[in-house]
C-alpha cells in the first residue's frame, strides 16, 4: 500500500488527501512534521517538504502538483484532469493559481512566526497583496459558474478548496466571504464533500 508523508496542517498535503478520498484510493497516512529535529522526511524529499508519496516499490513523489496528476492517472475513477490539452490547461492554471495564493499565505504564516524584530514588514505586506489579488482573480474568473472551470468538479476546485481552507485555518481574520460570495459558495458546496469533511486541518 502506498504512504503519504504529510502533515496535517499542510494546505498541499490536504489537496492530495481529498484526491486519494475522491479517485477511491487506500494509502497509509504517515505523520512527519518537516521542522521537528526527528524528521525523516530529507530521506523521502531532498528538499525536506511535505507532502510526499512513498510508492509500493518505494520509489518517491514529491511536489503535490506532481502527485496529484499521478494518482489522476493511477485509477479512471473521478477523473480530474480532463484528457484534451486546453481543459487540462485550464485546470492547471486554476491550481496554479490557488496554489500560488497558499504559497503566499503559508509563507506570511512563517514569517510572523519568527521574532518580532527579525520580520520583514514589507516582506508581508507583499505576500498579503498576492493573496488580495489571487482572492480577486479567483472570483472573478469563477463568476457565477457551478464549478471552476464549468459544469464539472476538477482538480482546479480541490486546489482552491484547500487554499480557501488554509486562510481559515491560519487567517480567520481574512473577510474572503464578504469580498467574494461566489467563492463562498463553492467553499460551502466542497465542504459537503466527504472528502473535505474528513480532511479539515486541527491545530
Amino acid at each position: 500500500m502506498m504512504k503519504l508523508i504529510l502533515s496535517l496542517t499542510s494546505p498541499f498535503a490536504r489537496k492530495v488527501r481529498v484526491v486519494l478520498a475522491e479517485k477511491r484510493i487506500d494509502f497509509e497516512a504517515v505523520v512527519d512534521i518537516p521542522w521537528e529535529p526527528t524528521t525523516r522526511v530529507p530521506e523521502y524529499n531532498p528538499l525536506g517538504k511535505v507532502p510526499v508519496l512513498v510508492m509500493d516499490d518505494g520509489s518517491t513523489l514529491f511536489d503535490s502538483r506532481v502527485i496529484v496528476e499521478y494518482l489522476d492517472n493511477l485509477t479512471p475513477v473521478s477523473p480530474l484532469l480532463p484528457k484534451e490539452n486546453r481543459p487540462r490547461v485550464a485546470v492547471r492554471r486554476w491550481e496554479a493559481l490557488a496554489d500560488g495564493v497558499t504559497e503566499s499565505a503559508a509563507t506570511i504564516f512563517l514569517e510572523k512566526k519568527r521574532p518580532e524584530a527579525r520580520q520583514d514588514p514589507e516582506w508581508i505586506v507583499r505576500q498579503e497583496s498576492q493573496v488580495f489579488r489571487g482572492l480577486e482573480a479567483m472570483s472573478e474568473d469563477l463568476g457565477e459558474k457551478t464549478w471552476c472551470t464549468g459544469d464539472f468538479f476538477t482538480l482546479a476546485d480541490i486546489a482552491v478548496g484547500c487554499c480557501l481552507g488554509y486562510l481559515d485555518f491560519r487567517f480567520p481574520g481574512i473577510l474572503w466571504r464578504e469580498a467574494h460570495p461566489n467563492l463562498a459558495r463553492l467553499a460551502g458546496k466542497l465542504a459537503q464533500r466527504a472528502s473535505f469533511a474528513e480532511t479539515v486541518p486541527v491545530a
